[in-house]
């Protein structure tokens, strides 16, 4: 191998391929080494070194010296193989140091491939990819579109390949984003502290300033709002609430809960949960819709917040000292204790440090154990029942559903059905009362008819027109009778 060869191949692959001249070097010794191995045997002790300053090889078996003629007889084509091995993975292990230092970073390259989700980003040297869980939710990647996202994980694929995973889901592409558009923050002029985020939807950043003079918000939100909204627009228009950090849990806590308004803030230290209290009208603001704001404020501050108002504390410490006190071994001083550091349920109870609880209590370690068993079984039972609720409560709502669902495939004519057969029955019971009644006239005519063709005697006489009186006195006595007996009826159905 001619020495300028060598020295030109090295500072080629250096200058376009960013790969070490040293590893270079030692890849093309280990290849020469391994050819002449096979030539002279494995067992053999060959050294092969290349100098660094002109590219001379010069090689040794056993120790002594070898000739460039039998340097020369080493097999060249076995050499190039090795040497091409080396060189990719010199080339991968630069590629994996390079990115590997970017992890975090920001990064931009033009889609290639978005098919099935995924999405393959060039980024010059490498294909990455931008799998469909680290894309914002709702947005559309098109091939040839340039990308901007952060290098979230580097590893080695399939020999000497590297596989580049991107991001745009993170919390530190938002933070990246405002460093890009906000150059206060490369200054060091203002700082961002902490970010929470559920992507798509909100992100919350904290933000502080050294100098009292300067609004860290202002800052980053700019002239009519210019640099949040570039923000915005990179995430596909999420919504970012820049509040001001202090490092005070209880200012810190109303600011993160923004734009609700805080009463008051009850910090349990040994739990690390934060109880707010609120008005009743702010109660809903400050939960967010479907527990967001809350969520996102718990993640910014570090705290497990509660949203309460203080007829709720009330009741929950109530219960809470009621039901602590019913476990052997927790008097009533203990529970009150317990409801203080924030305690407020089984569950709560059943993850206690039992160093620190013996401590505040006073009790031995049996008996601290004994009453978190209890707790636990307690907390389990309570989980089970809360399960079978809400599966008792999903069940209604299905049959609920499934019954509005037929009612409306339901025929118009069905569902007027019942009104028109109400109407009939009225009116066979309206046909059916006067051929009741028709007999009475009946009856009254063929007495009279009998009375003028045949003339009676006077005592006859009278008892035929008793008997006539006494005929239509009953006849309403029955109708009152029936007459009673549907109000009962109507009474009856009223209180059924």
């Amino acid at each position: 191998m001619n020495p300028q060869d060598i020295l030109r191949y090295v500072d080629s692959l250096h200058r376009d391929r960013n790969i070490d001249p040293e590893l270079l070097f030692q890849a093309i010794e280990s290849a020469l080494q391994s050819a002449a191995k096979r030539q002279y045997g494995e067992d053999s002790d060959v050294v092969v070194s290349i100098s660094r300053e002109n590219g001379q090889i010069s090689a040794t078996l056993e120790g002594e010296p070898l000739g460039d003629d039998q340097i020369g007889r080493i097999g060249a084509q076995t050499a190039k193989q090795v040497i091409i091995q080396k060189v990719r993975e010199a080339e991968r292990d630069a590629l994996m140091i390079e990115y590997r230092d970017q992890i975090g970073e920001i990064v931009s390259g033009m889609i290639g491939r978005a098919d099935g989700g995924v999405a393959t980003v060039n980024l010059g040297n490498v294909e990455a990819i931008l799998p469909r869980s680290e894309q914002i939710p709702g947005e559309s990647l098109h091939a040839n579109e340039r990308v901007r996202a952060i290098v979230y994980e580097v590893r080695p694929q399939g020999g000497n390949r590297v596989r580049v995973v991107l991001s745009r889901t993170r919390p530190q592409f938002v933070q990246r984003l405002f460093e890009q558009e906000i150059p206060e923050l490369n200054d060091e002029v203002i700082a961002i502290k902490s970010i929470s985020r559920e992507p798509g939807y909100r992100s919350k950043v904290a933000v502080s300033s050294d100098d009292v003079n300067i609004d860290p918000i202002s800052v980053c939100v700019g002239y009519r709002g210019s640099r949040i909204k570039a923000v915005r627009e990179e995430l596909a228009g999420e919504h970012i609430d820049v509040v001001r950090y202090d490092s005070n849990p209880e200012v810190l806590i109303p600011n993160a809960l923004q734009p609700a308004e805080v009463d008051q803030v009850l910090l349990c230290d040994m739990i690390g949960r934060a109880i707010v209290l609120v008005k009743e009208d702010q109660l809903s603001l400050a939960i967010g819709r479907r527990g967001q704001n809350v969520r996102l404020a718990s993640k910014l501050c570090g705290w497990d917040i509660e949203i309460m108002t203080g007829s709720e504390l009330e009741e929950q410490i109530e219960r809470a000292v009621a039901g602590f006190s019913q476990i052997p071994g927790i008097s009533e001083e203990i529970a009150q204790s317990l409801v203080e550091q924030g305690y407020l349920s089984y569950d709560d109870l059943s993850v206690i440090e039992p160093d620190q609880f013996a401590e505040m209590a006073g009790l031995t370690e049996e008996q601290v154990d004994q009453i978190v068993e209890i707790a636990e079984a307690k907390a389990e039972e309570a989980e089970r029942a809360a399960a079978d609720e809400r599966r008792a409560r999903r069940e209604n709502e299905k049959l609920d559903r499934d019954r509005a669902e037929i009612e409306a495939k339901m025929p118009a004519s069905e569902k007027t059905a019942p009104d028109a057969d109400a109407t009939e029955t009225t009116a066979e019971s309206t046909d059916a009362e006067p051929s009741a009644e028709s007999p009475e006239p009946a009856i009254t005519n063929a007495n009279s008819d009998e009375t003028a063709s045949e003339p009676a005697s006077a005592p006859e006489a009278n008892e035929e027109s008793l008997a006539a009186a006494e005929t239509p006195s009953e006849e309403p006595a029955a109708v009152g009778e029936s007459t009673s007996e549907g109000e009962s009826e109507k009474d009856s159905g009223g209180n059924a």
